[in-house]
């Protein structure tokens, strides 16, 4: 057992047993941030591609989903056949398994870079891979989590997307649904947050991805 700080150090000290792979690969993040630095997503993700036979999945809090770019990436991964699920729990802690031999814990994000435990205890991993199957077995396939997060608009935020997407000024907008400039503005920033779009552009593109009615 040994400790390292930072995703530079983890790589130097333990990228080998990331290329050592040959069965099974295991993680579990709250989101797409952890083990995100060039070096770190060379060895993760050039070496545990879903390929070769071999087994590779992927548990995510919900929180990593909160951008569309994320959710596309999921997407794409998946399409490269990684089992992904969306945890319907908090994750304690962010864990990587390598073929039920090797286990890397991540501690918290701090200045000086993540302090990271690197074990082959076959005690601590296999604590950590009961915890990890149970949670895994409770979660949600990513494509049945984004059909469950779709949003259910009501009449007057169909009303608001439909707006959106005929171009119209906001002026002629509040004007067509009779309602106050200021009111039309509300419920367009209030249809953004239910879409988790930072723009009226993302808002579209997100609808149009959820199928909803412009």
């Amino acid at each position: 057992m040994f400790s390292v700080r930072g995703d530079a150090e983890l790589i130097a000290r333990a990228g080998h047993l990331f290329a050592s792979l040959q069965s099974e690969f295991m993680c579990a993040a709250r989101d797409l941030d952890t083990w995100s630095r060039p070096e770190a997503k060379a060895a993760i993700g050039d070496r545990v591609g879903g390929v070769g036979g071999r087994t590779v999945r992927k548990l995510f809090s919900p929180v990593a989903l909160t951008e569309e770019s994320a959710r596309a990436h999921l997407r794409e991964v998946r399409d490269l056949g990684v089992l992904v699920r969306i945890s319907r729990s908090p994750l304690p802690h962010e864990v990587i398994l390598i073929d039920r031999r090797v286990l890397i814990l991540a501690g918290r994000d701090a200045p000086g870079g993540r302090e990271y435990t690197v074990t082959t205890s076959k005690t601590l991993i296999d604590g950590v891979e009961s915890l990890y199957r149970g949670l895994w077995d409770a979660a949600a396939d990513l494509d049945d989590y984004l059909r469950g997060d779709v949003p259910h608009l009501d009449e007057a935020g169909r009303a608001v997307l439909d707006a959106l997407g005929s171009g119209l000024t906001d002026e002629a907008a509040a004007r067509r649904l009779g309602v106050s400039l200021r009111t039309y503005r509300r419920r367009v920033a209030e249809l953004m947050a239910r879409l988790e779009a930072d723009s009226r552009f993302q808002a579209g593109l997100r609808a149009g991805e959820l199928g909803l009615p412009g």
